[in-house]
């Protein structure tokens, strides 16, 4: 990727989403909460074919 294409601001922001991102996800694994966010995900997939 060319940087001389991009605004120097826009690059920055696009990194520090990227980088915010990452951080909250460890944040939650860390936590535990893969645990909660797969058992909502299995709740509604139960709901949508009538099982749950």
């Amino acid at each position: 990727m060319n940087i001389s294409k991009f605004n120097k601001s826009e690059v920055f922001i696009k990194y520090s989403i990227l980088f915010m991102s990452i951080l909250f996800i460890f944040t939650g694994i860390y936590r535990n909460e893969v645990r909660i966010v797969l058992k909502k995900a299995i709740n509604i997939c139960l709901e949508c074919i009538g099982i749950g």
